[in-house]
Order: C-alpha cells, then sequence, then structure tokens
C-alpha cells in the first residue's frame, strides 16, 4: 500500500511507501537521468532508497544527490524498469522507501573515490559530504564513452578534483579507473579509498589498495526485493551477510570473505550470473 506524502519525516518507515512528486529531472548524458524530489530524506551517502513505479517494479537506488530540501537518484536506463523511467515527466509520481542500508565512513583526510558507471552515483554525494566538510577529494570517474560520463555539477565540481576516464578515450584520460587511480597514489598520499561500480574493478580496486596498504569501502550490489533485511534475497555466499542491512558498503577485509565476489551474483530465481 502507498500513501501520500503527510510531512517531511527523517526516516521512512519500510511498512509505508511515500508516495512523492517528480520536482525535476536533468539529463546527465546517454539514456541518464538525475530525478529529484523535494523531500528531506536525511540519508548518509552510501545508502540507497527503493524506488517504486506502480504496475512495473520496485528497485534500489543509491542516493546521488541531497540536501536539507530534496534529493536525486541517478538512473542508468540499463533493464526494463529503468527504460520505463525515462519515459516519465516532472509531476509524475513515485514511490520511496528508506534510506537503508550502511553507509560509508567520513574521516578521511585525502581520500580517492573510484566510480565505474552508474555505480559513480553513489560515491557522488560522499564527495560532497567530504568536499564540504574541508577534506580533500579525488573523485574518479570511468565510463565506456564520453555521453555516459556522470559529471559533478555546481560547487561541488569547485571543491573536487576530478578525473575522467574513458574506454575509447572520447574524454579525458584513455583507460580504466584503476589506471587513473595507480596513478594518483604514486603521486599522493591517500589514506582511504572509497568504491562503486563493476564488481571487477572495485576487486582490481582492493588489490591495488592492498599493495598500497590504504583502508578501502566498497559499495556492492546485489539483487533486493525488499531493501531491509527480511526476503533473504540479498545475502552473499558463504558469509551469509545481507547486503541491504550490512551493506550495500562494506570494508575490503570482509569483501575478502565472500567467494562469488567478481565473479558471480545471483540473479532473482536464484541462478547464478558469472561476470
Amino acid at each position: 500500500m502507498c500513501v501520500e506524502k503527510e510531512s517531511n519525516n527523517k526516516t521512512n518507515n519500510e511498512e509505508k511507501p511515500i508516495v512523492l512528486d517528480i520536482s525535476e529531472i536533468v539529463d546527465e548524458g546517454e539514456n541518464l537521468k538525475t530525478f529529484f524530489f523535494d523531500y528531506e530524506l536525511n540519508a548518509t551517502p552510501g545508502q540507497f532508497i527503493m524506488l517504486w513505479l506502480p504496475g512495473v517494479d520496485l528497485k534500489p537506488f543509491s542516493i546521488s544527490y541531497q540536501t536539507k530540501e530534496k534529493f536525486g537518484v541517478t538512473v542508468y536506463a540499463i533493464g526494463d524498469f529503468t527504460k520505463k523511467l525515462m519515459d516519465l515527466k516532472v509531476g509524475d509520481k513515485l514511490g520511496i522507501q528508506g534510506p537503508y542500508g550502511k553507509g560509508y565512513t567520513f574521516d578521511a583526510e585525502n581520500s580517492a573515490l573510484v566510480g565505474g558507471g552508474s555505480g559513480t552515483a553513489s560515491v557522488m554525494l560522499l564527495a560532497d559530504k567530504l568536499s564540504s566538510n574541508g577534506k580533500k577529494v579525488n573523485l574518479i570517474v570511468g565510463a565506456r564513452t564520453k555521453n555516459l560520463l556522470l559529471h559533478p555539477q555546481g560547487e561541488l565540481k569547485n571543491r573536487i578534483n576530478t578525473l575522467f576516464c574513458t574506454d575509447d578515450g572520447s574524454y579525458g584520460f584513455k583507460g580504466f579507473t584503476t589506471q587513473a587511480l595507480r596513478e594518483l597514489l604514486q603521486k599522493e598520499k591517500i589514506d582511504m579509498i572509497y568504491t562503486c561500480g563493476p564488481e571487477i574493478m572495485m576487486k582490481k580496486v582492493m588489490e591495488i589498495s592492498d599493495e598500497f596498504n590504504i583502508p578501502c569501502e566498497v559499495s556492492m550490489e546485489r539483487y533486493m526485493k525488499c531493501g531491509f533485511g527480511v526476503c533473504g534475497q540479498c545475502v552473499v555466499d558463504n558469509l551469509g551477510i545481507r547486503t541491504c542491512k550490512d551493506g550495500p558498503v562494506i570494508t575490503k577485509e570482509i569483501i575478502k570473505q565472500i567467494p562469488d565476489f567478481g565473479k558471480y551474483k545471483r540473479a532473482s530465481s536464484g541462478k547464478k550470473i558469472f561476470y
């Protein structure tokens, strides 16, 4: 059951989804949009919401932008659900639940944030949080090509050092985010690495963090059905931890104990999908 928004509560009870009007839509790139809502979400960077499109489905999305008065989620059109979101207009309604999950820590003085593809949305809010607290932030953003890159906007753009990487060299550094990360670590003393994106990329980021003896936090994606730890769909093999409750942000020490990381994930049917 969904109910209309009654007040700007700081947390949203998982049993009572809230229906909000889309207040703004920003075209960020090819099949890439940010949807804004006038609502005080009060989320921690790295947390997520469950976004409900009536008659279609309920899916998790990272919060990419947030102020006291509004928040935004950035969506890449990569499946049936997200492609339907691309057709929505300002004033259309979506249901939200959350925020849920464990977010990033914020004690780094000079950090490297590595975002790949849609994972960039997760670290974007973190970059805002750290830089607004006077911390030095190096944001490495990667995508296959220029039109798929998510760019920092406004004041955030002026507060951080952003390195863009594209596989085809159409914008910024031609190559992978992990190559840019290695070059950064050779030049600067970084005290924390945060990453979100394809697991193959994040696994390499972890290996590089080990090489340079730097702590690393990883935002891991798994199939989520409820978002708050009841259904068990996002449980990872071996450890049995729930990604929605014990994550999605997890330290590399715990990630190393997950044998499926970087190898496969499970579909809604339980079938293994190998990378």
